[in-house]
């Protein structure tokens, strides 16, 4: 079956996504891309993953150093998500501050909700994706009273939520 991309895209975009940096490091250079295709995989062992494109750059450099760190973004970080996104922007960390996350040195972003410290478990072919499974190796959230919003993507913009 052939589907129309652009349809494709737009029936998706109506499912509205948490928007996340994955990060690395290779010899001390800090990589990373923006990714919306995020998801909790299992309790038992802790592992996340994520969807890069098989084309991804960044994903290519980050896949030998077998680790990376989950940036989840706030409310307040659109700009954030739109520099790791662009494969124009030549040094995403540019002006970004950051620390190594416990058990990979991975960038943990200043100001992101939570982050997760991965090794990779995992990788499966996906079409035009890969399926990157990581187990956790540390993790964290933000304790603050003031319970920030996240970051949301949903039909092609950002925004964040609103409880009801």
């Amino acid at each position: 079956m052939t589907i129309d991309p652009m349809k494709y895209r737009r029936v998706l975009g109506h499912f509205p996504t948490g928007v996340t940096v994955i990060t690395g490091v290779d010899d001390g250079r800090p990589i990373g891309f923006t990714i919306g295709s995020f998801a909790s995989v299992s309790l038992d062992p802790p592992l996340v993953g994520f969807l890069p494109m098989v084309s991804s750059d960044r994903w290519q450099e980050i896949l030998p150093t077998k680790a990376f760190c989950v940036n989840v973004l706030g409310a307040d970080q659109a700009e954030l998500c739109w520099q790791f996104a662009k494969s124009s922007v030549e040094d995403p960390f540019e002006g970004v501050a950051w620390t190594p996350a416990p058990a990979t040195g991975s960038p943990m972003l200043d100001g992101a909700l939570a982050w997760m410290d991965c090794t990779i478990e995992g990788v499966v072919d996906a079409g035009d994706h890969h399926f990157v499974m990581g187990r956790i190796q540390d993790f964290e959230h933000i304790d603050d009273p003031a319970d920030p919003e996240p970051l949301l993507f949903y039909r092609g913009k950002l925004g964040s939520f609103h409880e009801l």
